[in-house]
């Protein structure tokens, strides 16, 4: 097996929260060394967010902070800033994903970092990005949900909207920061230059417009909110069997006969209401209570055999507790456990990339606070010990 593909990169990570640290995250687990930059005594906010904690330590930290190591630096003493300066000039990359300004007025803005390290990719994430009328505005994952349409979508179209029940916003700017990082590296390795990645919660909810964009850009009208209906096809919903919910998705016409064929629907399969997916889709509201008449006359789990022994997409809705010991979940390693210093065995989501010949892995447990002070002053920088206790004593670390 050979090294992971981000072996030998260093990524100095200035970032909090979710969407900087998930980012840097899913680099770590690509095999790159992640120094995550901490605020002495205190560190990275989400380190206080819970309950639940084990033995002290915040269970939402744990969730995007895996294969990093933690150094505190006082970014209010120059002696601090030095130390950074230092640690850029030996990194390959910088993110952070404070508001737009901050990082300027600190002196580690993108131009200042460049005149030190001119290879150095610089990835910042931020609510709006930075350029705009609204660039300097905070931004939060409900808030990116809001403005970009997402809750116009989501909830019963008799209800209030909804956002997604994971901090979507976050987590997909964090992963369109970490695929514009990958690119820029791409990019270094051509022409040996650094370059900015400008990554925002609200683009990435825009991006996933998709289709739904596309309805509005054909037609001037606004897409709304359908529940679990699909604009364009039809059936392919949540239906309640007589025990509990699944999902059917019927994507196209063939599917369909089949369907018909399994729930006894022989006598609708032709009629020109259903005959084809656009029919099935603008008579969709006389459709539904046909079928969910017929599937709630058997349980889940006999439909949900019938519909797989013949093809017919469908699926349970999981539990969050079910989801994570499902056997497929588990075949394809995406529970892992990890002993940490202070909380003993821990378990977190598994890496969803899988590379054959160069594997990422979780290797390290979600740091404490400062763990790796010393190993980083000394191992990168050469400092020694006097040093690192006299640091220490004057409150820089």
């Amino acid at each position: 097996m050979m090294c992971p593909p981000l072996e030998g990169i260093r990524v100095l990570d200035f970032s909090r929260l979710i969407a900087g640290p998930y980012c840097t995250m899913l680099l770590g687990d690509m095999g790159a060394e992640v120094i995550k930059v901490e605020q002495p005594g205190k560190g990275d906010d989400s380190r206080a967010f819970g309950p639940p904690f084990i033995n002290g330590e915040s269970v939402y930290f744990f969730s995007f902070n895996r294969n990093k190591k933690s150094i505190t630096i006082n970014l209010k003493t120059e002696e601090g800033k030095d130390i950074i300066r230092e640690l850029i000039k030996k990194s390959d990359i910088l993110v952070e994903n404070f508001r737009p300004g901050y990082m300027e007025k600190i002196g580690f803005g993108f131009d200042d970092v460049h005149k030190l390290n001119p290879g150095l990719i610089y990835t910042s994430v931020s609510g709006y990005g930075h350029t705009g009328p609204d660039k300097f505005r905070p931004g939060y994952d409900v808030v990116a949900q809001g403005m970009g349409g997402l809750m116009s979508l989501t909830g019963d179209p008799d209800g209030p909207p909804y956002k997604v029940g994971t901090s979507l916003a976050d987590i997909m700017g964090a992963i369109y920061a970490f695929q514009g990082t990958l690119l820029a590296l791409i990019a270094r390795q051509r022409d040996g230059k650094g370059q900015r990645v400008d990554v925002s919660l609200l683009d990435g909810q825009v991006s996933l417009l998709t289709y739904q964009a596309g309805i509005y850009f054909s037609t001037g009208k606004s897409p709304t909110r359908k529940g679990n209906q699909h604009p364009t096809i039809s059936p392919y919903e949540t239906f309640k069997a007589s025990d509990e919910y699944i999902n059917i998705g019927v994507g196209n016409d063939k599917f369909w006969h089949v369907f018909c064929e399994l729930v006894s629907l022989k006598d609708i399969e032709y009629d020109q209401r259903f005959a084809t997916n656009p029919k099935r889709v603008e008579n969709r509201d006389e459709l539904f209570p046909i079928i969910q008449k017929i599937i709630q006359e058997k349980t889940a789990e006999e439909w949900l055999k019938l519909f797989d022994e013949h093809g017919i997409p469908s699926g349970p809705i999981l539990s969050v507790d079910k989801v994570l010991t499902h056997p497929q979940v588990l075949a394809r390693d995406m529970v892992v456990e990890i002993p940490h210093r202070k909380a003993g065995n821990i378990k977190l989501t598994g890496i969803p990339v899988k590379l054959s010949d160069t594997p990422g892995s979780v290797k390290l447990p979600p740091p404490l606070l400062g763990e790796h002070n010393e190993e980083i002053f000394t191992g990168i920088l050469g400092y020694n010990k006097e040093q690192i206790d006299s640091f220490r004593k004057e409150k820089i670390i």
